[in-house]
Order: C-alpha cells, then structure tokens, then sequence
C-alpha cells in the first residue's frame, strides 16, 4: 500500500530531513514584494501587502498555484458587497494595504494583512476594516487561514451577498476532484468550458461538453453548481495531481462561522481547476441570507479558520488513497478545534467558551408507545435567540456550532 504524507510526516518538495536529522521548524522571510513562510514541509509566499495566495511549493513542484495566472488571481479572498438601494452586487477581491508579523518562533508564523476604510473610499470600497491572518505551524503539512471583519459605528450602510476564499491551483497537473467518497471524478479542463470545445446552455455556468479534451467527456454537462454541498458534508474537498501525486484540499473544521445551518447548500470544488471555502452566501437561499448593516451599526465577526492541506503518496494511480487520508485530516483538525494556536483575540478560545451536555430524547407512540427514543439522526444547534427557525436566516453572528447527535450523553 503507498505510503501517505502528513502532517507529522515527510516527502515535500523542500526534501524530507534525513534520518536522525531535527527538523528546522518555521522560517520567515520578508521582501518588498513577497512574504515567504516555510517549514520543514512546504513554501507559502503571499505577496506583500496584498495577502494574495501567489505560491505553494510542495514535493518537487515549485508551485502548486496556476502559473498561467496573473498573481492576483491565484488564491485571495474576496467579497461580494452592495451599497443602500443597489441590488448589483460589487465584486471585490480583498487586497491588504498593511502587512504584520503577529507571532514568529520555530513553532508557529502568524502574519496578517490588513486593509481599513476610510470616508475618501466611500461607494468605492466596502466599508470594512478585514484582516487576514495566515498561519504555518511546525510539522504541519498545510497552512491556515482566517478574516477579521469589523464595520465601525456611524460607517456607512451596505449588504454583503458573499465572502469566501478561492485557489486556483494548475490546470496541467490537477485533473481529478474528491468531494465526497460517492462525489469524485476525473473532471474537464478549464479550455473545454471555451467555444468551441464547449456551448453555453442556459445560463453561463452550465456548458455542454461539445469536443472536450478528454473525449469520454463529449456530452456531459458541466456546471459548478452540480458540484454545491450542504454544510453538514462539506469538510473537505479539494483537488488530486498524478504526476507527481499530490492532494490540496480544503478543510473546515467547524460550522460555526458558516451561516444558514447544517442544510444551507454551498459550492466546492469546480472545474478551475478551483476550491473554495464558503463562509457566507446566498446561493439556495436568497436575500435572507445577506446580512444588511444599517444605521451605521457596529459589527465584527471571524470567518475561519479553514485548513490548506497537502498530501502526497508513493501511488498516483489511485488518488482515492490520498482522499482517506484528508479525511483523517478532517478528524484531527476537528478534535483540535477551538484552535488555540490563532492569536487574534477575536476567535475564542476553549478557555473563552461554554459547554452544553445532556440527552435529547423523542417520543413518538407510532414507533414505541410508551417509551423515549434517542433522537440518533438530529441536530443540536446553539444560536441567538429568535423566532422559531430564524438560526436559519442568522447571518452576522457568529453560531456557537451545529453537530449531528451520534451518541447522546446522560447529563
């Protein structure tokens, strides 16, 4: 069976330590243009001051990003933001003007890239102070990433429709996408979306699959939206090299800054080839989830953190092998959190946080007349108090998490 890389193993591109040899830990380099971060088992470099994504140096290949691309357009966050009155949404993506190194020994690199606003952006720029953090940790096969979001008092008023963070990793080399153990494939390339490989259907996003590169696909339909996830699935997903075998996925770890709950539908992966980690959408659910800041009210919220993991096998002909490792990823990522190691303090920390415990039982004389049932298949949520189902609709608050009951415990 291949061998898997993670997080406390080797194989990446700046060479496994010999045996007997002590891992580096993290390094830290600052130019002009460029902040580079690195461990032992990759090379992130985010340009400087903007906080874009512009290189992930991982097992060999120099950069896992699509070289093709112009730097700004290869991992970034951004947001879709509209002023009082204005339905059209204005895409932006989110660049920083300040850069920070927050926290940096062998351990542990937090640095952040920060854009405020000012009256002289007003209609130009939505009126944020965001902040980006990005982390790499010692013997962490991946790096972490999350926003601070916080609109002043007496600020002027706007919508969001949509934040998220977007990769767009190289189309030469990532061909197969895993988002679920049923939901993964080889998938089409970027050029067979174009005319006249491929024909818009009724909408811009559904293309018909006229003369694709790969002919097996001649007929299909392609379209990201077959691609959306309810948030109770939606974990990890993300992309598989064969040559040589690697994974990017992306995992969230926690629910509690995604808004609609356990059922709200949102995108993936798609072809790009690209992947994405939703924090805040209207896709399936419409205006109801997007939150409006009127009366120049005050509001801050964290969106993150979300993990950037890599994985690499001995075996490229099997990129299932890589998926169940992700997926083990997602286990340890999801025992850890709370995160301790985020060093804003705006994300709680376990210390900062409650616990709820007890049973939720169910009785329905149709199945047992007199007896309680555990309710196995439910969910347990913890939300701001409002009208019956408005947890669904709460969008600028921060959900103190939903989890499926697989065991009930006795209080």
């Amino acid at each position: 069976m291949a061998k898997l890389s993670c997080r406390s193993l080797v194989g990446c591109c700046l060479g496994p330590p010999r045996e007997g040899e002590a891992m580096d830990g993290v390094k830290l380099k600052v130019t002009s243009r460029y902040v580079i971060v690195k461990n032992d088992m990759f090379e992130l470099t985010l340009s400087n001051p903007d906080g874009i994504v512009t290189g992930v140096r991982y097992n060999g290949v120099d950069n896992l990003m699509e070289i093709l691309n112009k730097e700004d357009n290869r991992g970034y966050w951004d947001i879709v933001w509209n002023p009082p009155g204005q339905r059209t949404g204005i895409f932006d993506v989110i660049k920083g003007t300040e850069f920070r190194i927050i926290h940096h020994d062998e351990n542990q690199a937090e640095v952040s890239f920060t854009r405020s606003w000012d009256p002289s952006l007003e209609g130009k720029a939505v009126p944020l102070i965001i902040d980006k953090r990005f982390i790499v940790l010692r013997a962490s096969s991946g790096f972490y990433t999350y926003g601070i979001y916080e609109h002043k008092e007496g600020w002027p008023d706007f919508g969001i429709g949509e934040t998220r963070v977007a990769f767009k990793l190289r189309k030469d080399k990532f061909h197969y996408m895993a988002m679920a153990d049923n939901r993964q494939r080889i998938m089409p390339m970027p050029d067979d979306r174009l005319p006249p490989r491929g024909q818009q259907l009724a909408y811009p996003e559904a293309v018909l699959l006229v003369d694709p590169i790969n002919p097996k696909l001649r007929g299909e339909v392609d379209d990201k939206y077959q691609y959306s996830c309810e948030d109770r699935c939606n974990s990890v997903h993300g992309w598989v090299s064969s040559d040589p075998p690697i994974g990017f996925w992306q995992i969230t770890p926690s629910d509690e800054f995604r808004t609609g709950g356990p059922l709200k539908q949102n995108l993936t992966s798609h072809v790009g080839p690209t992947m994405l980690a939703m924090f805040l959408s209207a896709h399936y659910a419409g205006d109801d989830l997007s939150p409006k800041f009127t009366n120049g009210e005050y509001w801050k919220k964290v969106h993150g953190p979300v993990f950037m993991y890599l994985n690499s096998s001995q075996d490229g002909s099997d990129p299932s092998l890589l998926w169940e490792d992700a997926k083990v990823q997602v286990m340890m990522e999801k025992q850890n959190w709370p995160y301790d190691f985020a060093l804003s303090e705006d994300f709680q920390k376990t210390e900062q946080r409650g616990c709820i415990s007890g049973r939720l039982l169910v009785r329905d004389r149709y199945i047992i007349e007199d007896e309680d049932l555990y309710a196995a298949s439910a969910y347990i949520g913890l939300a701001l108090p409002g009208e019956a189902g408005s947890w669904q609709r709460e969008c600028k608050d921060t959900n103190s998490g939903v989890k499926q009951m697989q065991m009930v415990a006795s209080t």
